[in-house]
């Protein structure tokens, strides 16, 4: 039996830290919508920017259809052979449409205050432009295109965990989920 665990959360919410944490500890697998929008600007050498990544995929979405990516994950979802994966960066209802077509596919929602998320992301420096982000300029990241959706996806959420605190509140919370999936 296969575990597909899709997790949704505003920016910096800690979607990449539980990800991390169920392929370590419970052996799983990562598919991450941004891997095929990184693939695009590396190749074309550009920056991995958050704002050139959100132009990519508005671009992908716009000239071929609003659940390209989601497909791309669905795909290498089937045929992955991990007992437990995660789907990191569930960003639209298109997305949830297509991925709860996945045999045991369950919607996870991770809940942040918004200044908490802020201090994660200026100390992660995942793309480019963070370490020099202010505040100011955080806030803005939420009002772009690919970021609009994912604060109505937790009212779709099977799932609903508090990020607020800290590494073992949070690992504590997700194996819970995991243990109460593995029951049924």
């Amino acid at each position: 039996m296969k575990m597909v665990l899709g997790i949704a959360g505003e920016i910096a919410s800690g979607k990449g830290t539980l990800a991390k944490y169920i392929k370590e500890k419970k052996g799983g697998n990562i598919h991450r919508f941004s891997t095929a929008l990184r693939d695009v600007a590396h190749r074309m050498h550009l920056e991995e920017s958050r704002e050139n990544l959100q132009k990519i995929s508005t671009i992908f979405r716009e000239n071929f259809n609003d659940n390209l990516l989601s497909e791309v994950i669905y795909h290498d979802a089937q045929a992955d052979e991990h007992p437990i994966m995660v789907i990191d960066g569930v960003r639209r209802m298109a997305d949830i449409e297509k991925l709860r077509s996945l045999p045991d596919f369950h919607l996870i929602y991770i809940d942040t205050e918004i200044k908490i998320r802020y201090e994660r992301i200026i100390k992660r420096k995942e793309n480019s432009d963070d370490a020099t982000k202010t505040f100011a300029d955080f806030k803005l990241d939420h009002q772009r295109e690919a970021e609009r959706q994912i604060k109505d996806l937790k009212k779709y959420a099977d799932f609903v965990i508090n990020n607020n605190g800290s590494f073992l509140e949070l690992y504590h919370q997700v194996d819970k989920i995991i243990d109460e999936l593995g029951e049924k």
